[in-house]
């Protein structure tokens, strides 16, 4: 098992910055690909960024690409999210999630574990 913690989200105006924090505990965090999803109001949960468990492999989903970078540090078993540029449709409720796989995946039913998430909302 693998308990993830989000935090770092608030309201914020367009074109600021956030940086989400997701903290990692239970088994060893390093052996799991780290993704960050989110779900808007009444849309389904959509990939934003993933890495894998040493960082060599990095996706970015084409809305975040150039906004975003997500990194990790396996000796403190945290991952990250900055968010850079912020628009509002960047609005949602973003999730850590972790995936025992050995390549990275986008898909949201591949990842094993979640975090609870934490609200991000970008005003304009």
């Amino acid at each position: 098992q693998v308990q993830l913690v989000e935090s770092g989200g608030g309201l914020v105006q367009a074109g600021a910055s956030l940086r989400l924090s997701c903290a990692a505990s239970g088994r060893t965090f390093s052996n799991y690909v780290m993704g960050w999803f989110r779900q808007a109001p009444g849309k389904e949960r959509e990939f934003v960024a993933a890495i894998s468990w040493n960082g060599f492999s990095i996706y970015y989903a084409n809305s975040v690409k150039g906004r975003f970078t997500i990194s990790r540090d396996n000796a403190k078993n945290t991952g990250s999210l900055q968010m850079n540029s912020l628009k509002p449709e960047d609005t949602a409720v973003y999730y850590c999630a972790a995936d025992r796989g050995v390549r990275v995946s986008t898909t949201p039913t591949t990842y094993d574990y979640w975090g609870q998430g934490t609200r991000v909302t970008v005003s304009s």
